[in-house]
């Protein structure tokens, strides 16, 4: 007689504490976008902080990749409910972006290729939170992931972290992006279920 049963795969992990309220796990990645797909030569990609003041601190993609890179792995949750853990990406911290620049903006919009914003408070910005990555999984992030680069800010809805990343503007008022201007909430808590203004 058999110890181990037929179809007996081992104990399940228990993801249920890192799974936000009203959520579900996926294993593969979604793919949503709210328009074409732009297609940025890495020649002519940049990325900006602009300061509330008008100062501009700017890097080439042959500067950008010369600084110092993080592998973090992080969960991510999209607004539309699906979840997925562990995901490995490769990127500059936006501590080390923000080193040189001197800023007391308390509010940041970040703004895309294509047109796309999305506004955060700096604070969601610093301290080891998010990161401009351009590699997923080991490879070069895709163009429909992103790609060239897009910012990664786990701890909030997906929506937040902008594919197709150019730059920041730091400003003393907060000034809702895309998404936020539509009806989404203006933070974006998956812990709270911030999805939609009034949550």
């Amino acid at each position: 007689m058999a110890i181990i049963s037929r179809g007996f795969t081992g104990r399940r992990r228990n993801d249920s504490d890192r799974l936000p309220p009203g959520q579900y796990l996926v294993e593969d990645f979604p793919v949503l976008s709210a328009g074409p797909t732009p297609r940025v030569p890495l020649d002519r990609w940049e990325f900006a902080i602009d300061t509330e003041d008008g100062r501009t601190h700017r890097w080439t993609w042959a500067e950008f990749m010369a600084l110092p890179q993080e592998t973090p792995t992080a969960d991510i949750h999209c607004v539309t409910r699906w979840s997925k853990l562990d995901t490995e990406w490769q990127g500059v911290s936006l501590d080390v972006l923000f080193e040189d620049v001197e800023s007391a903006a308390e509010y940041a919009l970040v703004y895309s290729y294509g047109g796309y914003t999305t506004n955060l408070p700096v604070d969601d910005l610093l301290d080891g939170k998010a990161w401009i990555v351009h590699r997923y999984g080991g490879e070069e992030l895709a163009p429909q992931h992103g790609g060239p680069a897009r910012l990664l800010v786990p701890h909030l809805y997906f929506w937040k972290s902008a594919k197709w990343v150019r730059g920041i503007r730091l400003l003393n008022e907060d000034w809702p992006g895309f998404w936020e201007t539509a009806g989404y909430h203006n933070y974006g808590n998956p812990w709270r279920e911030q999805r939609y203004e009034g949550d």
